[in-house]
C-alpha cells in the first residue's frame, strides 16, 4: 500500500507545514475582528476620544520623559504594523483601527506634555514671608469663610520673576476699588502648592501646575490699594451683582444656593449644607455643570417655540426648531460666561450646543458620537481635566445615561403603546429611578478613587432632587429675576426659597441616615483602570459583546474590597500619624487645628468616625517628645516610636530606642545612629518620598513620589542643616500589643 505524500518530501510543502509559519490561526484572528469591526460603523467612532484621553492618562501615570517618548515610539511602532497586517487588503477596519487608535493615543500624549510645558510652573520651594506687589486679576468672596480670594500676578519679593500667587484677605480687611485690576501691595505667609499628603490623596499641586499658580497663602496685616480697579464692567464684577442681589432677596442658606445656581458663586454656602449635600449625593447641584446649563438651555428652546408659535407670520416664514435653537444656544454662551466659564461648564454648552445643532438638523440628540466630539474638544483644551473628577463624572454620568437609554431592553420598556396615563407615568417614574440607579453605579468607582467615599442613598435623593431642582427651582430663580426688573419678584423668590429648604431637608435627612456614606481606603490607579475600562466597554459598544465589559469590572470590584487598609499613615511632612486596626476611632499622633489634616487620614484610612491622640489612649507611652506604640498585625510584634516634638535629644539615648523598635517617625532629621529594624521615617526620607501608607502584613509601603514620578509639579525637598536644640529624654519603647 502506498502512503499519500505527507508534504515534507516538498520543500515548499515543508515550509507551509511548519506551524509557526502557518499564517491560518492569525488569519482567523483578523478576520473576525475585521466582521466585528465591519457590523458596528457607528459604535467605533467615540473609541477615538477614549484613545485621546488614553494618551493623556498614559503621560500623567508614566514617569518620565523617556517613557512618555517610549510610548510615542510604541504609537507609531502599532500604525506601521498596521500597514503590514493588510498587505491582501482584506482587513481595512482593523488597519483603520489600529492605526487611528495609535494615532489618538500619541495626540493626548503630545498634547498634554506641550501644555505643561508652555504653562507649567514650579512654584517656590518653601514657606516663606514675602511682599507682593501685582495686578488683581480675579476675585472670589467667600462669605461663608469670612475671607475674600485674591489672584494675582506681580513681584514677589526675594524672587526675579513675576508670579502669579493666591492669597486669602480677611472680609474686615476688603477696601473699595479692590477688584479685577486693581494694583495691590501687602505681605503674606506663602506656601508651595501642596501635594498629596497621603498616597492616594487630592493633588493640588498638579492642579496649581497647569493654572501656572506659585503659591498660596494669607495675608498679613493690611492691604494697600496702589491703584483701585477702573469702573468698567467685567463678566466677573456682573457675577458678583448678580450674586449680591439674589442674596439680597432671599437670605439664608436658600439664598446662598440660588446664588450659586444663578452665578456660579458659592463662596456663601455653608459648610455643614456643603457637606450635606455631599454625602447625600447632591454635590453635583451646586456646581454649574450639564444639568443647570441644559435646563436654562431648554427653557430658553421651549420659551421661543412656543412665543413664535403664537404668531402665524413667522411660523410660515421660518423653521422654528432652528430658531429656537439659535437662541438656546446664545442663552446658554451668555449663562456660562456669567456663571464663571469654568471647565465644567464650558465642557456642558459645549455638549448642550452640539444637541441643539443635532435637533436643528434632525438628527439624534442622544448620540454618543456628539459625546465622543465634545469630550474631544475639552481634552484639546484642557487636557489635564482628564485627571480630575469633575471631568470624569460629568462625562461618566452622560455616557451612563445615553448608554441606558440607547440599550434595547430600555428602549422597549419605554416604547409607546395604548395604556392609561397613571402606567405610563408609572414606567417613566420607574426609567428615572432605574436611571438614577446606573447613573450612581458608574460614578461609584470614580468617588471612591478620588474621594474615597460612596453615596448610599444618592439614587434616591437625585430621583426627587434633579426634578425639583430642574422643573421648580431654577425656573422660579429666572421668573424671579425677570420680576425683579419691574419690582414684582418677592413672591417668585418665596417659592424658590421654599423649594431650596426642601432640598437642603432632602440633603440633610438623607446625609444622616445611617449607612448614608461608604468610607473606603484609597483605591489603586490600576484597580481603578480596571474599572473605567470595562464601564467604557460595557457603554459604548451595543449588544451582547458589551457585557464582556463586566469581567474587568467585577475583577476590580474582587481586588478593592479584599485589599486592607493600611495599618499606619504617615504625612509627607512627619507631623501627622494615623494607626487604623484599633477600634472605631482612628489614632492619630496629635490634635489638628484644621480639619484638613484629620479629614486625610480619616479618608486615606477608610474610616467615617472620630480621632483618638495617642497620649489619651491607654495603649500608648507618650511625653513631651515621643509616643512608643506595640501593634500585632498577622501574628507579628511591631513596636513604633513615632517623634512629636522638636528639641534635640542625646544621640546615644536615641540609638538604644531605635534598636528596641521597628519603625521610627519624626518629622525632623535624625542621625545616623538611629537604626530602627525595618524603617525610618525621617525628614530626610519624607522629603524624597512624600506620604506613606504602610500595611504591617504584607511588608508594602505606598509612597507618594511612586505616583508622581518626574513630573514638574513634584519636588524633593533639599536636604537641610540640622540645628541643635535643648536635650529631652526618650521613653522606653514598651507598651500594650493592640490590634490583633
Amino acid at each position: 500500500m502506498t502512503l499519500p505524500p505527507l508534504g515534507w518530501e516538498d520543500e515548499t510543502a515543508g515550509q507551509r507545514a511548519r506551524h509557526w509559519d502557518n499564517p491560518m490561526p492569525l488569519s482567523s484572528v483578523q478576520r473576525n475582528i475585521e466582521a466585528f469591526l465591519a457590523a458596528r460603523p457607528f459604535e467605533r467612532g467615540p473609541w477615538l476620544s477614549v484613545a485621546f484621553g488614553g494618551g493623556i492618562a498614559g503621560w500623567a501615570v508614566l514617569p518620565g520623559p523617556w517613557e512618555w517618548a517610549a510610548l510615542l515610539a510604541l504609537c507609531a511602532a502599532a500604525g506601521i504594523l498596521a500597514l503590514l497586517l493588510d498587505r491582501d487588503g482584506e482587513n481595512q477596519h482593523l488597519r483603520l483601527a489600529i492605526m487611528a487608535m495609535a494615532l489618538m493615543t500619541a495626540a493626548g500624549c503630545t498634547t498634554i506634555w506641550a501644555k505643561s510645558a508652555l504653562v507649567g510652573e514650579p512654584g517656590i520651594t518653601r514657606p516663606e514671608i514675602a511682599m507682593i506687589e501685582g495686578k488683581v486679576v480675579d476675585r472670589q468672596e467667600q462669605g461663608a469663610r469670612e475671607r475674600i480670594r485674591l489672584l494675582i500676578d506681580g513681584r514677589v519679593e526675594g524672587h526675579d520673576l513675576p508670579l502669579r500667587v493666591r492669597v486669602n484677605v480677611p472680609l474686615a480687611g476688603d477696601l473699595p476699588g479692590l477688584g479685577e485690576g486693581a494694583t495691590v501691595r501687602l505681605r503674606a505667609r506663602l506656601m508651595p502648592p501642596a501635594s498629596p499628603m497621603l498616597p492616594g490623596g487630592y493633588d493640588f499641586a498638579l492642579t496649581a501646575w497647569f493654572q501656572g499658580l506659585a503659591a498660596t497663602g494669607a495675608a498679613i496685616g493690611p492691604v494697600t490699594l496702589v491703584a483701585p480697579a477702573d469702573g468698567a464692567t467685567s463678566l466677573r464684577r456682573v457675577q458678583q451683582q448678580l450674586a449680591d442681589h439674589v442674596r439680597g432677596q432671599l437670605g439664608g442658606s436658600p439664598g446662598a444656593i440660588a446664588a450659586a445656581l444663578a452665578s456660579g458663586d458659592r463662596g456663601a454656602i455653608a459648610p455643614e449644607d456643603e457637606d450635606a449635600m455631599r454625602d447625600a449625593g447632591l454635590t453635583h447641584l451646586l456646581s454649574i455643570s450639564g444639568l443647570h446649563v441644559s435646563a436654562v438651555i431648554a427653557g430658553a428652546y421651549f420659551l421661543t417655540i412656543r412665543l413664535l408659535a403664537l404668531f402665524p407670520w413667522i411660523v410660515l416664514r421660518t423653521r422654528l426648531p432652528l430658531v429656537a435653537a439659535g437662541i438656546g444656544a446664545l442663552t446658554g454662551i451668555a449663562y456660562t460666561l456669567i456663571t464663571g466659564s469654568e471647565v465644567p461648564t464650558v465642557r456642558s454648552v459645549i455638549g448642550s450646543l452640539l444637541v441643539l445643532g443635532a435637533l436643528a438638523l434632525g438628527r439624534d440628540p442622544l448620540s454618543l458620537r456628539l459625546l465622543a466630539v465634545a469630550a474631544l474638544f475639552v481634552m484639546v483644551f484642557w487636557p489635564e481635566s482628564v485627571l480630575g473628577p469633575s471631568f470624569q463624572m460629568s462625562f461618566a454620568s452622560v455616557i451612563a445615561i445615553v448608554a441606558f437609554h440607547n440599550a434595547g431592553p430600555a428602549k422597549v420598556f419605554l416604547a409607546a403603546r395604548e395604556e392609561g396615563w397613571l402606567v405610563r407615568t408609572g414606567r417613566h417614574l420607574a426609567m428615572l429611578l432605574a436611571t438614577g440607579v446606573v447613573i450612581e453605579l458608574a460614578l461609584m468607582p470614580i468617588g471612591l478613587f478620588h474621594f474615597h467615599r460612596a453615596g448610599v442613598y444618592g439614587a434616591l435623593a437625585n430621583v426627587v432632587a434633579i426634578p425639583l431642582t430642574t422643573f421648580t427651582t431654577m425656573p422660579l430663580i429666572a421668573l424671579a429675576l425677570v420680576m425683579d426688573m419691574a419690582g414684582a419678584g418677592a413672591p417668585a423668590w418665596w417659592l424658590t426659597g421654599k423649594s431650596l429648604e426642601l432640598l437642603l431637608w432632602l440633603a440633610h435627612v438623607t446625609a444622616n441616615m445611617p449607612g448614608a456614606v461608604t468610607m473606603m481606603p484609597a483605591m489603586p490607579g490600576w484597580v481603578f483602570g480596571l474599572f473605567v475600562g470595562g464601564l467604557l466597554w460595557l457603554a459604548l459598544w451595543g449588544g451582547r459583546v458589551r457585557l464582556w465589559g463586566l469581567l474587568p469590572v467585577a475583577l476590580a470590584t474582587g481586588l478593592f474590597f479584599i485589599q486592607r487598609a493600611p495599618d499606619v499613615l504617615v504625612s509627607g511632612d512627619g507631623r501627622h500619624v494615623g494607626i487604623t486596626g484599633v477600634g472605631p476611632n482612628l489614632l492619630v499622633l496629635r490634635d489638628t487645628r484644621g480639619d484638613y489634616a484629620r479629614d486625610s487620614l480619616l479618608e486615606s484610612a477608610g474610616m467615617a468616625g472620630e480621632v483618638t491622640t495617642l497620649d489619651q489612649w491607654k495603649g500608648a507611652r507618650c511625653n513631651s517628645d515621643f509616643c512608643s506604640v506595640v501593634l500585632v498585625r498577622g501574628g507579628r510584634r511591631f513596636v513604633l516610636l513615632l517623634g512629636r516634638g522638636r528639641d534635640r535629644i542625646d544621640e546615644l539615648a536615641l540609638a538604644a530606642a531605635c534598636e528596641r523598635v521597628d519603625i521610627v517617625v519624626s518629622e525632623r532629621w535624625l542621625p545616623m545612629a538611629c537604626q530602627p529594624r525595618l524603617l525610618k521615617a525621617d525628614k530626610h526620607m519624607l522629603s524624597q518620598t512624600g506620604g506613606l501608607a504602610i500595611d504591617l502584613v504584607s511588608g508594602r509601603i505606598r509612597t507618594v513620589a511612586e505616583t508622581q514620578g518626574q513630573h514638574g509639579w513634584f519636588r524633593r525637598e533639599p536636604p537641610r542643616v540640622f540645628s541643635p536644640r535643648p536635650k529631652v529624654p526618650v521613653p522606653e519603647a514598651t507598651g500594650t500589643p493592640t490590634g490583633q
